[in-house]
């Protein structure tokens, strides 16, 4: 079977590689459709995602969807042919008691396509995998597995919601429209935002957020006013975020959703003590993957995210265009 494997910087491969039989517990998933992410492409532009270091060649890819093509001893539950997404995570072991209801938090967890461990674990870029059984999640009906496939960086995009708590009636602000902030949009929306603000620099950006259902979208925060009581800075720039605390309301709650530079970067802290800003981080996500398989079902507006497919056979120019093409959003492969 076709696999997608990165050896270095700047050089992915598909090769071919045995086909894995489920053992128990297990189900094997013939892949449709794989979602380029920021972590695909760190790897492939630097060996570097995060703290997460390339050591040795694997398999990129945690934004998956396909149908069930088998099932490995003691599962049952899911028949061949089963439309899919997949839980790209998987724990061992107990969860602290500290951290209950947090397993995205926990000390002995994989992901898939991620160097974070030694030997490194391959992801969802190949023409079967296998998986738990628990971490396969059916789809609803009347959600086809090419829109499912941003079922993953949507549940990112809840998680990130959720971690912000109630936001019905607020005024949100969404600071940087790539992927996850789009993504984020619509969920906030779900959520029962009365207004939301995108920022961007990006003129086809802003056009994208208002398309998933932003109410404005202005390229710099500054030109809103001060009744912003919830944000979410998902761009992973530092100006971005100093920005944000400028402008939010007093005694509002900021989400880092984008990822910041692993190195210290420059920000102007002082509102968050001034203003009494709630500032808080938000990683992956617990099982909101579920949620928003469901809310993929009923909205078709996230369509709009996903700007190219292209072969497997493609996917160096895939992961060009998703690096370098200003008007790429999520660009997506085909794996049939």
């Amino acid at each position: 079977m076709r696999s997608l494997e990165i050896h270095g910087v700047d050089d992915l491969r598909v090769v071919e590689r045995a086909q894995p039989e489920p053992g128990p517990g297990e189900v094997q998933i013939a892949v449709e459709w794989g979602g380029i992410c920021g972590s695909d492409l760190a790897y492939w532009r630097h060996g570097v995602s995060g703290t997460a270091t390339m050591r040795h060649p694997f398999v990129l890819g945690h934004e998956v969807s396909g149908r069930v093509s088998a099932l490995g001893p003691g599962v049952d539950g899911f028949a061949v042919g089963l439309p899919v997404t997949v839980h790209p995570a998987r724990t061992s072991g107990p969860l602290p008691e500290r951290l209950a209801g947090r397993d995205n938090l926990h000390p002995d967890l994989t992901y898939l396509g991620s160097a974070a461990r030694d030997p490194h674990t391959d992801g969802g870029f190949a023409e079967r995998i296998t998986v738990r059984a628990e971490q396969v999640v059916p789809l609803p009906d009347g959600l086809d597995t090419r829109r499912a496939v941003l079922a993953e960086p949507l549940g990112v995009a809840i998680h990130a919601v959720h971690r912000a708590g109630d936001v019905t009636g607020a005024h949100v602000l969404v600071s940087g429209c790539g992927p996850v902030g789009l993504l984020t949009i619509l969920a906030v929306r779900a959520a029962g935002a009365a207004r939301v603000s995108a920022v961007d620099l990006s003129p086809l950006a802003r056009e994208r957020a208002l398309a998933l259902g932003a109410d404005v979208a202005l390229d710099a925060a500054e030109q809103l006013g001060q009744d912003v009581t919830v944000a979410f800075e998902a761009s992973g720039a530092p100006a971005s975020l100093e920005a944000i605390l400028r402008v939010v309301a007093r005694a509002a709650v900021v989400v880092q959703a984008g990822n910041l530079p692993p190195a210290p970067v420059s920000v102007a802290l002082g509102p968050i003590v001034s203003k009494e800003i709630d500032y808080r981080g938000t990683y992956r996500f617990v099982s909101e993957i579920e949620e928003a398989v469901e809310l993929l079902a009923r909205s078709e507006l996230a369509e709009g995210v996903i700007s190219h497919e292209l072969d497997l056979a493609d996917a160096g120019a895939a992961f060009t265009t998703a690096a370098t093409d200003p008007h790429s959003s999520k660009v997506v492969l085909r794996l049939e």
